[in-house]
C-alpha cells in the first residue's frame, strides 16, 4: 500500500490527521497503553498524552524515532509533523514528502 493510500484510509476513518493522531493510531495498532509507549520511547506518560492531544509538538527526529519503534511509516510521521507546523503558523500550505533516491 502506498503512503498516499494509507493517509487517505486513516483520514476517512479518523478525520483530519495530525502527528498526535498518528501517534495514537501507532500506539493502538501495537496494543500499547500510553504508559507502555512512554517506556518504549523513554518519555513520560504525560508527554505521550500531550502529543496525542496536540498540546506538545515534536521534532522530525522524534517523529522518525517513534515511527521506527512502532513499525509505522517514517514518511507519514514526517509528513504530519511538518504539516502540523504549517497549520500552527496559520499558513494555507501542505507539503508532500517523498523518500529521496
Amino acid at each position: 500500500m502506498s503512503t498516499r493510500s494509507a493517509k487517505e484510509i486513516l483520514e476517512k476513518k479518523i478525520g483530519p490527521m495530525s502527528f498526535g493522531r498518528f501517534l495514537r493510531v501507532a500506539r493502538n495498532m501495537n496494543d500499547l497503553t500510553q504508559e507502555e509507549m512512554a517506556k518504549i520511547l523513554n518519555m513520560s506518560k504525560g508527554g505521550i498524552c500531550d502529543i496525542e492531544k496536540g498540546r506538545q509538538f515534536v521534532s522530525i527526529e522524534l517523529a522518525v524515532k517513534i515511527a521506527k519503534k512502532c513499525k509505522m511509516s517514517e514518511e507519514m510521521a514526517i509528513y504530519y509533523v511538518i504539516n502540523d507546523s504549517i497549520r500552527r503558523a496559520g499558513l494555507k500550505y501542505k507539503v508532500e514528502i517523498k523518500k529521496s533516491a
